[in-house]
């Protein structure tokens, strides 16, 4: 959920002298209005912001490479702890439920840019890439630090941001660029093999796409595994490899975070919210909900009224 900004909050000045994801912070700290995730006149590319640390919490990004350039976040997926902080950018290659704590302050807060991956261009920027075989499985989820090509191309991405005739010129081509620069930096495979259209890597992410627009349904391995031409052992040992989570641990995650929205950002009835996603049950879907999150959904209902009224 967003959040207005203080009013007192000012804007960060840069010193020429300062290491560039300063530099970065002081151009993107004057276009943030609120925090939490903001749209821009970019399609796919969005404002992050924080003026406050938050707790270890569930959550789950969509397909996207995150750019912080001020303040601090870990991940926590499974066994692994991500590190990703100023300088860094995450790539999320695949939708993964994972826990993440942010790291900010009034005075310093957390500053980023969150660009989706757009399967097409990154389809087209591949087939223009030497090809490179790897028969290892790449990490769907890994921070990069930003190398100097990539701080160039996140500043030329911040110039359409508040010049709407740049963006509608160039927009597309400043995106282009940081995928480029992402295909071709330590974690590109992990965005390569997305649209590879072989192996099990790319077979996971199509099983994981099929769940997100039909997580409402009754659904089991047998059948997603049928879906992407996979046993149901080897597409069960994959997918647990792959998020973490075996297949209907992960269907039960994505239904409660979008329950989730629904209750705090649409102020949906308890009830209401655990049918639009599924659920047979009401009650199974509280004790659900408030094994996951640590409360119960009718608690984050209640939290998220008055921001919402």
């Amino acid at each position: 959920m967003t959040q207005p900004l203080p009013s007192h909050l000012t804007t960060v000045e840069a010193d020429p002298a300062s290491p560039p994801e300063t530099r970065l912070a002081a151009r993107l700290a004057p276009l943030t209005t609120r925090d939490g995730f903001t749209s821009t006149t970019l399609p796919g590319v969005q404002l992050i912001a924080s003026h406050c640390g938050h707790p270890r919490t569930p959550l789950m990004y969509e397909p996207s490479l995150v750019i912080i350039v001020q303040g601090n976040k870990t991940g926590y997926l499974g066994e692994r702890i991500i590190h990703y902080g100023a300088g860094h950018y995450l790539i999320q290659a695949m939708p993964l439920p994972f826990e993440c704590e942010t790291h900010a302050s009034d005075t310093k807060p957390l500053l980023g840019l969150s660009v989706s991956l757009d399967m097409a261009m990154l389809s087209d920027l591949v087939a223009r890439l030497p090809s490179t075989m790897s028969t290892r499985m790449p990490a769907p989820m890994a921070a990069v630090s930003m190398d100097a090509d990539m701080e160039e191309n996140v500043s030329r991405l911040i110039d359409c941001l508040d010049d709407p005739d740049r963006a509608a010129a160039l927009g597309d081509g400043r995106i282009r660029e940081v995928l480029f620069t992402a295909l071709r930096g330590p974690q590109g495979a992990s965005l390569r093999q997305l649209v590879a259209y072989h192996g099990q890597y790319s077979r996971i992410a199509e099983a994981l796409t099929f769940l997100h627009r039909h997580y409402t349904r009754t659904l089991n391995v047998d059948a997603l595994a049928q879906r992407v031409n996979m046993s149901a052992s080897h597409f069960h040992h994959h997918f647990k490899r792959t998020t973490q989570l075996a297949p209907m641990q992960y269907l039960k995650r994505l239904r409660l975070l979008k329950a989730r929205a629904l209750l705090t950002q649409q102020g949906h009835q308890v009830a209401q919210a655990a049918t639009q996603v599924g659920y047979q049950s009401a009650s199974q879907f509280s004790r659900d909900y408030k094994r996951y999150f640590g409360r119960s959904p009718l608690e984050d209902r209640q939290r998220a009224t008055p921001a919402a009224s």
